[in-house]
């Protein structure tokens, strides 16, 4: 199975460039335009998420090989699923429509101040739960 693991490190390894180049678009050599955009937020979010899974499938399958997730392995899985699910919903809540400032047709989204402390909280609450699945596990329980 170290396969997989290597799998799960390539997989967050990507997540971190993919977030890197949401947040910071003039690394890749685009003259980043004023504001932030959709395909900006989109990027920064894949590339989170793909981080989470990527740390999740290295742990399973580097501590926790052959063994069924217990209760609090599985509130970490769900705890995590949960955070990437609210940060989406704070990225994406102009756009959509049912943020603070709506979304009006022909405009730049406007990312404000409490979507990024939706995105950032979100995050800290999906990286906990990665910590919690890691932490909760009984490696010797065979």
């Amino acid at each position: 199975m170290p396969r997989i693991a290597q799998f799960g490190i390539a997989l967050g390894a990507l997540g971190t460039v993919l977030t890197f180049m949401g947040l910071f678009p003039g690394v890749t050599g685009l003259n980043p335009a004023k504001g932030i955009g959709i395909v900006q937020i989109f990027t920064m979010l894949m590339g989170f998420t793909l981080l989470i899974f990527g740390a999740l499938i290295y742990v399973k399958f580097t501590f926790y090989v052959g063994h069924t997730a217990n209760l609090a392995q599985q509130i970490g899985i769900r705890l995590s699923l949960t955070g990437l699910l609210f940060a989406a919903m704070s990225g994406m809540a102009d756009i959509v429509g049912f943020g603070s400032h709506g979304s009006a047709t022909g405009t730049q989204p406007l990312f404000g101040m409490l979507q990024a402390i939706g995105i950032i909280g979100s995050f800290i609450i999906a990286a906990l739960g990665v910590l919690i699945y890691a932490v909760s596990g009984n490696i010797d329980s065979e």
